[in-house]
Protein backbone atom coordinates (compact mmCIF):
# COMPACT_ATOMS: atom_id res chain seq x y z
CA UNK A 1 0.00 0.00 0.00
CA UNK A 2 1.18 3.24 -0.90
CA UNK A 3 0.77 6.18 1.55
CA UNK A 4 -1.81 7.97 -0.14
CA UNK A 5 -3.60 4.42 -0.23
CA UNK A 6 -3.11 3.93 3.57
CA UNK A 7 -4.74 8.04 4.29
CA UNK A 8 -7.61 7.05 2.19
CA UNK A 9 -7.92 3.93 4.23
CA UNK A 10 -7.86 5.40 7.59
CA UNK A 11 -9.91 8.50 6.54
CA UNK A 12 -12.98 5.93 6.37
CA UNK A 13 -12.94 6.05 10.42
CA UNK A 14 -13.90 9.30 10.50
CA UNK A 15 -11.02 10.15 13.36
CA UNK A 16 -8.42 12.79 13.14
CA UNK A 17 -5.49 11.12 12.45
CA UNK A 18 -1.52 12.62 11.82
CA UNK A 19 1.56 10.52 9.85
CA UNK A 20 4.21 9.32 13.33
CA UNK A 21 2.45 12.57 15.25
CA UNK A 22 0.03 16.03 15.42
CA UNK A 23 2.62 19.13 15.63
CA UNK A 24 3.24 20.78 19.43
CA UNK A 25 0.10 22.28 19.73
CA UNK A 26 -2.31 20.46 17.19
CA UNK A 27 -3.14 17.57 18.69
CA UNK A 28 -7.18 16.73 18.79
CA UNK A 29 -8.99 15.45 21.42
CA UNK A 30 -9.12 11.68 21.98
CA UNK A 31 -10.41 9.43 20.16
CA UNK A 32 -7.27 9.97 17.62
CA UNK A 33 -5.33 7.98 15.06
CA UNK A 34 -1.50 7.78 14.77
CA UNK A 35 0.06 5.76 12.25
CA UNK A 36 3.76 5.29 11.07
CA UNK A 37 5.28 2.57 9.05
CA UNK A 38 8.61 1.49 11.34
CA UNK A 39 10.34 -0.40 8.23
CA UNK A 40 10.23 -3.08 5.90
CA UNK A 41 10.49 -7.28 5.65
CA UNK A 42 11.74 -8.54 1.99
CA UNK A 43 11.52 -11.38 0.25
CA UNK A 44 14.34 -12.32 -2.00
CA UNK A 45 16.63 -14.64 -3.35
CA UNK A 46 19.76 -14.46 -5.81
CA UNK A 47 20.46 -11.50 -4.73
CA UNK A 48 16.65 -10.31 -5.85
CA UNK A 49 14.26 -8.43 -4.05
CA UNK A 50 11.07 -10.16 -5.37
CA UNK A 51 8.33 -8.32 -2.77
CA UNK A 52 8.31 -5.84 -0.24
CA UNK A 53 6.31 -5.95 3.08
CA UNK A 54 6.17 -2.68 4.85
CA UNK A 55 5.55 -2.50 8.41
CA UNK A 56 2.18 -0.43 9.59
CA UNK A 57 1.36 0.45 12.94
CA UNK A 58 -1.67 2.53 13.66
CA UNK A 59 -2.43 3.47 17.26
CA UNK A 60 -6.05 4.40 18.48
CA UNK A 61 -5.69 7.16 21.73
CA UNK A 62 -8.14 7.19 23.24
CA UNK A 63 -9.10 8.92 27.44
CA UNK A 64 -11.66 5.55 28.30
CA UNK A 65 -11.51 2.27 26.86
CA UNK A 66 -14.00 2.46 23.75
CA UNK A 67 -14.91 -0.58 22.34
CA UNK A 68 -17.34 0.84 19.76
CA UNK A 69 -14.07 3.24 18.47
CA UNK A 70 -11.41 -0.23 18.47
CA UNK A 71 -14.37 -2.07 16.25
CA UNK A 72 -14.33 1.03 13.62
CA UNK A 73 -10.47 0.81 13.11
CA UNK A 74 -10.84 -3.36 13.40
CA UNK A 75 -14.22 -2.85 10.42
CA UNK A 76 -12.00 -1.31 8.51
CA UNK A 77 -8.78 -3.41 8.16
CA UNK A 78 -10.97 -6.71 7.79
CA UNK A 79 -12.74 -5.07 5.02
CA UNK A 80 -9.20 -4.24 3.17
CA UNK A 81 -8.41 -7.82 4.24
CA UNK A 82 -5.15 -6.97 6.67
CA UNK A 83 -4.11 -9.03 8.91
CA UNK A 84 -3.00 -7.54 12.13
CA UNK A 85 -2.01 -8.15 15.82
CA UNK A 86 -3.64 -5.90 18.82
CA UNK A 87 -2.08 -4.75 22.06
CA UNK A 88 -2.93 -2.35 24.47
CA UNK A 89 -1.12 -0.20 27.11
CA UNK A 90 -2.47 2.69 29.65
CA UNK A 91 0.11 5.57 29.19
CA UNK A 92 0.19 7.11 32.59
CA UNK A 93 2.14 10.10 31.72
CA UNK A 94 -0.69 10.75 28.47
CA UNK A 95 -3.71 9.99 30.73
CA UNK A 96 -4.65 7.78 27.65
CA UNK A 97 -5.05 4.35 26.46
CA UNK A 98 -2.93 3.18 23.06
CA UNK A 99 -4.62 0.34 21.55
CA UNK A 100 -1.94 -0.81 18.74
CA UNK A 101 -2.52 -2.54 15.69
CA UNK A 102 0.57 -3.42 13.73
CA UNK A 103 0.80 -5.27 10.50
CA UNK A 104 2.31 -6.13 7.24
CA UNK A 105 0.88 -4.31 4.27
Amino acid sequence: MTYEEICQMIQESGLPFAYHHFAEGESPEPPFLIFLSSGENTFSADNYMYFSFKKLDIELYTDRKAPETEKIVEEILKKHQIFYNKSEIWIESERLYEVLYEMEV
